[in-house]
């Protein structure tokens, strides 16, 4: 299959529950690991989709496989997640004191390229 010059593709993701994710983007990053103690293998993806949104996947195997995916766009001063079933949207300053949260981090060069990412979404 070849790949148009922008590297952009059509991408339909299935995932828990019959749940489809479709979207026209490219590969950006991605990481594989198997964890050897309870043999769950892992697999994520992150894609850059033509609307210059981010979708992150997370396939899981072992004894219950999984695969799960969130789309991500930023409009405005607003936060748009999608999951293939539901949409949840939250302000952006209520996603970034979520993410300071869970990473434990108050300010610094993370949560700066962190806020940098997900602003540049909305570009």
């Amino acid at each position: 299959m070849s790949t148009p010059a922008d590297g952009m593709e059509n991408i339909t993701l299935r995932l828990e529950g019959d749940a489809v994710l479709s979207f026209r983007g490219r590969l950006f990053s991605e990481a594989v690991w198997n964890d050897e103690e309870s043999g769950v293998f892992t697999h994520q993806k992150l894609y850059v989709t033509d609307q210059n949104e981010h979708v992150y996947v997370i396939r899981k195997g072992g004894e219950r496989r999984l695969c799960r995916a969130y789309r991500v766009s930023v409009r405005g001063e607003r936060c748009v997640i999608y999951n293939g079933r539901s949409v949840m949207e939250l302000p952006l300053d209520m996603l970034m004191l979520a993410v300071r949260t869970l990473c434990g981090a108050e300010s610094g060069m993370v949560m700066e390229q962190v806020e940098e990412t997900l602003r540049s979404a909305g570009c």
